[in-house]
């Protein structure tokens, strides 16, 4: 039987960059904040064993450990990465649900130049 992974909000996936360090996260409160930590802590039977209580917070927090591109994947859920060209530099026009660089979201012109 396969499952899907349940959507990560931008919040959750920003509250998980910061704790494992990136740029573009920030400090959950205090709640928050210590459910991660105990997710994180918590070895993989354990961490499985708390996703279906927490399944957003889970899956985002074993993305960051255990997936190889899992911190870009949660840099894209927090609209944190241009949708278009990759990147990471902002700002970002129409975040966190189609984020665009500004280069990428300035209208282009009808014959091409700029």
């Amino acid at each position: 039987m396969h499952t899907s992974s349940p959507s990560i909000p931008a919040e959750t996936a920003r509250h998980v960059l910061w704790l494992f360090g990136h740029q573009g996260g920030y400090q959950p409160g205090t709640y928050h904040q210590k459910l991660l930590d105990l997710l994180a802590y918590a070895p993989p039977v354990e961490l499985a064993k708390l996703a279906p209580a927490y399944p957003a917070e889970a899956e985002a927090v074993r993305m960051a450990k255990y997936d190889e591109d899992g911190i870009d994947k949660l840099k894209r859920a927090a609209g944190l990465v241009c949708i278009r060209c990759g990147d990471e530099d902002g700002p970002f026009a129409g975040a966190p649900r189609q984020p665009l660089c500004e280069p990428c979201a300035a209208p282009m012109p009808l014959d091409g130049v700029a």
